[in-house]
């Protein structure tokens, strides 16, 4: 295998898929940051310009060819993959952008003469859900009750296999849920930022959600490409590696912490949808980061306030637009979002893709 000249050198040139939508443009942040050559790729450009080379590219309606050619040309230590869908999406857009959409970038590696280290973003929602006080970790099984974690899942299956064939140098990170500047205004945070910048500042917000129940592993957008970008860096091999802050927090804590740094009057109202079923037991999520910590040399830097706060500050309207929700792939220009938040888009309980392996119902 080709390598680039200095594997260990961050300083170094990279490839960003999806670098328009709410992961790649944090890691497209982290590549400046730490000095390396930006080549930036997604359907179309970001709000941002000048941010190292744009690229714009198709990988699913014009198929591999033209990343291929990329690759060759510009001879990049790595690629990463940034692009999926989550939010606001339907079955057939999700399994184009989570699962098709990785094998055109295993093709389209397959078929360059320069061999890149391949860095994919997954999620641990590709993991079984585990009861409250059990961790999810790189051994935890992998049977996703939402059609987001199934259709991640067939990708980071992808990369796998492609990877033990020898066919390409990867690492799979699977990433926790994500929060700050970019959060889809379609998640849970990013309709709580939305009802409160709707209301005057001088009047007090009703924030009305579905009950406030859960708890999850909130992993900052910031170190979570700091992770990626330790990843592209380090001398790894084909290893599977959990990212998040490694600790269960309440839903409504961050729904509480967003409007503490908004500086909005504001009153939380639970209200089940009508006819909604109330899922048992306790939805519950704590990642297990110890190998990332061990092997990417990384933890995380900022705090949920900050990640908040980063969120909050995004939303403004003076602030630089939020990018187009859109993933590399083809699709109309409503109905392709970009993102590796949490999920969801839909539920286990499409038959559309078929299913990894029977998955079970949500109750």
């Amino acid at each position: 295998m080709s390598t680039a000249q200095d594997p260990d050198d961050i300083h170094c040139r990279i490839i960003v898929l999806g670098a328009t939508g709410a992961v790649g443009r944090h890691v497209c942040a982290a590549v400046r940051a730490a000095g390396g050559e930006l080549l930036s790729v997604a359907r179309r450009p970001g709000p941002a310009p000048g941010a190292g080379r744009f690229f714009p590219m198709d990988l699913i309606g014009e198929g591999p060819d033209g990343l291929a050619r990329l690759i060759d040309a510009e001879r990049p230590h790595a690629v990463v993959n940034a692009a999926g869908a989550a939010w606001l999406c339907s079955p057939e857009v999700m399994w184009q952008a989570n699962h098709v959409l990785v094998d055109k970038v295993l093709a389209a590696m397959a078929a360059a003469s320069w061999r890149p280290r391949l860095v994919h973003v997954g999620s641990v929602h590709e993991y079984t859900p585990q009861p409250p006080g059990i961790a999810l970790d790189e051994r935890t099984p992998t049977r996703p009750t939402t059609l987001y974690g199934q259709t991640k899942l067939r990708g980071t299956e992808a990369v796998r296999t492609a990877a033990a064939a020898g066919q390409v140098a990867a690492v799979v990170l699977r990433v926790s849920n994500m929060i700050g500047a970019g959060t889809s205004p379609g998640s849970l945070l990013g309709r709580v930022a939305a009802q409160l910048r709707a209301v005057e500042t001088d009047r007090e917000a009703i924030v009305r959600l579905s009950p406030l129940r859960a708890s999850r592993d909130f992993v900052d957008a910031r170190d979570a490409a700091d992770a990626v970008l330790a990843a592209a860096a380090l001398p790894l091999g084909n290893e599977l590696i959990n990212v998040g802050r490694g600790e269960a927090v309440p839903v409504r804590t961050m729904v509480e912490q967003l409007i503490a740094v908004s500086g909005r009057r504001a009153r939380i109202v639970e209200e089940a949808a009508p006819g909604a079923r109330v899922a048992a037991g306790t939805d519950w999520m704590r990642v297990e980061t110890a190998m990332a910590r061990r092997l990417l040399h990384w933890n995380v830097r900022h705090s949920i306030d900050s990640s908040a706060r980063d969120l909050w500050e995004a939303t403004a309207p003076e602030a630089e637009p939020s990018p187009p929700d859109q993933p590399a792939a083809a699709a109309p220009a409503s109905s392709r979002p970009e993102t590796a938040d949490d999920p969801p888009c839909g539920g286990s309980t499409s038959s559309w893709p078929p299913p990894i392996r029977p998955v079970p119902q949500p109750e």
